[in-house]
């Protein structure tokens, strides 16, 4: 799946003196094409397996197949075994599920009937219902789901693919929305979420970040959120130069005095990234690269992992079940979770050292990964994970209908049901979850929001996260990658996090 983009801002950001570096030899060669820019949905893969509103079993779930009808067995979390596995759980039960917080969540198009699938999805999970779902009667005290449309509504009917590459299609928008709003909201069933959209498909030209960045800056301006996820990117040597990237972060540099946190998935593609698309063969950047805006120093980048536990329960480990990698074979020790190779990672070539990470990344650097891509001292990403892998994915209802007139072609998610879905997609709107949840705690006791997290996170024992040791994340033969290892590394970072007891230390340095 790949995003598109919108009309450039009359309004040109300065950019941040602090953390930025020259792009230098990195852009050199980049083709023209470049200054183009076109994000990416960061959702890596889907499987449709099942219609009807009842959730599929494990079953019907390893029994699941690729979009091209190739087999792919899968492991299916639910709300309950995902809060479980990274121990949510305990939290949730004592009444910290987000509450009087809202996280804002940034997508293209939108779907039409996301307000309806969240409906089914609370239903079926015994979820909190959202005040805006369809078929629902507000209660007093009832969290708010609403959308914003900053720039206004998306066309009714999109251009047909024969006039682009199809990436205007709305149905490689809903599944993502369907992914975001509902685990965001699984996460922090309390919290208010508020869907902000942008209207207009790449065909129509130089579009997208610039559009997606003013709606974020519209949020952070009029303090409609404490938490923003972004689950988009694009390599930051599709940019045509230094200046058209900083140019475009505003919205993070109002965000820290705002205090609203950040989040970013990491990529899909491991180290390696995309020259512009959409065309016909998109070029291969040929070294390890990372995406922006997950590279940004002030956005938490979020990573991806296969997790290991049990689907049915998330409270033991499972190495019997698909997906391989979590099997005995592949996770002798039985660990929580397993490096998933598309999670992006490495070092940014556009944003210098940041004091904050740099024992982290000396750390890594002495523990001598033979084989890894380079190492710097540059800004590195990701700085947490969570669960992203395909093959361990989270169980999405959705049912965007094809539109009239569209042809919808293999890897296009045209039935209406249930998705296992994967990509880092589903890493970022977990983690704003949390956020949620530790600006409701920190509240509560007379603290104020997380703000921006980055210097803290480093900050936290290693207690806090389950340590991804096993595995990396190369995608490309021909690009390396980086091995996981103990403590934090450039495949999951620091690790997923045991959220019981990372959140009361997140809160409690935040408020030192």
């Amino acid at each position: 799946m790949n995003l598109p983009i919108v009309r450039l801002l009359a309004r040109r950001i300065a950019p941040l003196a602090i953390g930025a570096t020259t792009l230098g030899a990195a852009f050199v060669g980049a083709p023209s094409a470049a200054s183009g820019v076109v994000m990416h949905p960061l959702v890596a893969d889907w499987a449709f397996v099942g219609s009807g509103i009842t959730p599929p079993t494990q079953a019907q779930c390893n029994a699941a197949t690729r979009a091209n009808g190739a087999p792919r067995p899968r492991r299916c979390f639910s709300p309950t075994s995902m809060q479980n596995s990274y121990d949510i759980s305990s939290l949730l039960t004592s009444g910290n599920d987000g509450r009087g917080q809202t996280i804002a969540i940034i997508d293209s198009f939108g779907s039409a009937p996301i307000a309806s699938d969240l409906n089914v999805f609370d239903n079926a999970f015994g979820v909190q219902h959202l005040c805006g779902e369809a078929n629902y009667t507000c209660h007093t005290g009832d969290p708010t789901f609403k959308i914003l449309q900053v720039q206004g509504s998306p066309p009714a009917v999109a251009p047909p693919p024969n006039n682009g590459t199809g990436l205007e299609n709305h149905n490689l928008w809903a599944l993502e929305v369907s992914l975001d709003v509902e685990w965001a909201h699984a996460v922090a069933p309390m919290a208010n979420i508020l869907l902000v959209t942008t209207p207009t498909a790449e065909v129509l030209g130089v579009q997208g970040f610039p559009d997606m960045m003013m709606a974020e800056q519209f949020v952070i301006d009029h303090h409609l959120a404490s938490v923003i996820t972004q689950s988009f990117g694009a390599g930051e040597e599709t940019f045509g130069s230094a200046a058209s990237l900083l140019n475009l972060r505003g919205a993070f540099q109002a965000a820290p005095g705002a205090r609203v946190t950040v989040l970013a998935s990491s990529g899909d593609g491991g180290t390696a990234n995309a020259f512009k698309t959409p065309v016909p063969n998109p070029g291969t950047i040929p070294f390890p690269s990372v995406g922006w805006p997950a590279s940004d120093p002030l956005v938490t980048a979020v990573g991806g992992t296969y997790l290991c536990t049990n689907a049915e329960t998330g409270l033991v480990i499972d190495t019997t079940s698909p997906p391989a990698s979590c099997q005995a074979k592949n996770n002798p020790t039985g660990d929580h979770d397993v490096t998933w190779p598309g999670s992006g990672g490495g070092y940014s070539h556009v944003f210098g050292t940041q004091p904050w990470q740099s024992a982290a990344l000396a750390s890594y650097a002495a523990t001598n990964q033979t084989g890894n891509a380079p190492l710097s001292t540059n800004r590195a990403i990701p700085d947490v994970a969570y669960d992203a892998s395909p093959t361990s994915g989270v169980l999405v209802y959705s049912t965007e209908p094809p539109v009239t007139g569209l042809f919808c072609s293999a890897g296009t998610p045209c039935s209406s049901g249930w998705y296992v879905v994967g990509g880092t997609s589903a890493s970022s709107p977990q983690w704003a979850g949390l956020i949620a949840i530790a600006n409701q705690m920190s509240i509560s006791g007379g603290g104020k929001t997380m703000g921006y997290i980055n210097p803290v996170l480093y900050q936290l024992p290693s207690s806090d996260f389950f340590d991804v040791t096993i595995g990396n994340n190369q995608t490309d033969p021909s690009i390396p990658g980086y091995k996981a290892a103990p403590g934090w590394d450039p495949a999951t970072g620091l690790g997923t996090p045991d959220a019981a007891k990372l959140i009361p230390d997140l809160i409690a340095l935040v408020n030192s």
